[in-house]
């Protein structure tokens, strides 16, 4: 189990999960809906299987790649410690009980299910084609905040948009900033990212503008909400922490990226449904 654990990452799903909850919450306190457990279960599964299944595929398709690169090298499959069968037997298990659990909730999430998997699932092709991969990556995460308001209402509405604007250009930021790291690897195996398309510099110029367009979500997110003053405290400290990875990775100092990856957007996320939580329970 802790071989699969370190496979999918699961730690990441620090990530998307907070606004997965968001945007539950956000459907049950705009729209008057009652709270029930076993649909918010059922999300918190549906979020786990979804991404467990996205990143064990990634995981089987590049590993040939992965066992070439070497920052990659150690990762489960190209070390042995998973073979790629079972990394295949896993992706398969994860899509079946993620569609199984989207049966359970409502006739909307099953319908919408397969479009999820395809997106989740086909970002792992699209290095091999286009720079567009981070978006790609971003829109992945991206649904978890509309998935989990359809969870609860099975309509869509134009706060959980909002909300799914913001995590897709903060994710394509950050995944930018990241694959500044592979940069020379890339473009050696004809791979797609944006540092290989524009190089280091202007890669970090771009993603400094998906980080202000994240920003300028959140707020237009608090303000078509009406949102109370805890909300703006935690898009404070959300905008912070897209700073604070800006100021700590310079074109030519990547040494601490993966404390702007993990650990500024770790606390981005995560506070920012904090203090989302408390201003609409508490206010």
């Amino acid at each position: 189990m802790k071989k699969y654990f370190s496979l999918v990452k699961f730690s990441h799903t620090i990530f998307a999960m907070p606004f997965a909850v968001i945007g539950f919450f956000l459907a049950v306190h705009h729209t008057g809906a009652r709270f029930h457990w076993h649909k918010f279960l059922l999300m918190l599964a549906c979020m786990v299987f979804a991404r467990s299944a996205a990143m064990a595929f990634n995981r089987y398709l590049d590993r040939d790649i992965d066992a070439r690169n070497p920052r990659t090298r150690s990762r489960e499959i190209p070390r042995g410690a998973i073979s790629a069968r079972a990394a295949l037997y896993f992706t398969l298990l994860n899509c079946v009980l993620f569609l199984t659990a989207t049966w359970f909730i409502n006739p909307l999430c099953f319908y919408l299910a397969p479009v999820a998997l395809l997106i989740v699932l086909g970002y792992s092709y699209t290095k091999r084609f286009t720079a567009l991969c981070h978006l790609v990556l971003g829109l992945g995460l991206s649904l978890a905040p509309i998935g989990a308001y359809l969870v609860v209402t099975g309509a869509f509405a134009l706060l959980p948009i909002l909300f799914s604007l913001a995590v897709i250009t903060w994710v394509s930021g950050f995944d930018i900033i990241y694959s500044l790291q592979d940069e020379e690897f890339d473009r050696d195996q004809q791979l797609h990212s944006i540092p290989v398309l524009l190089g280091k510099p202007k890669a970090l110029r771009l993603s400094r503008i998906l980080h202000v367009l994240s920003a300028a979500f959140v707020v237009s997110a608090g303000i078509a909400g009406e949102f109370g003053w805890l909300y703006w405290v935690g898009t404070f400290i959300y905008c912070g922490m897209l700073v604070y990875q800006h100021r700590v990775v310079k074109p030519h100092d990547l040494s601490k990226v993966n404390i702007a990856f993990m650990t500024a957007n770790g606390i981005a996320s995560v506070v920012f449904a904090l203090f989302f939580l408390a201003d609409i329970f508490l206010i």
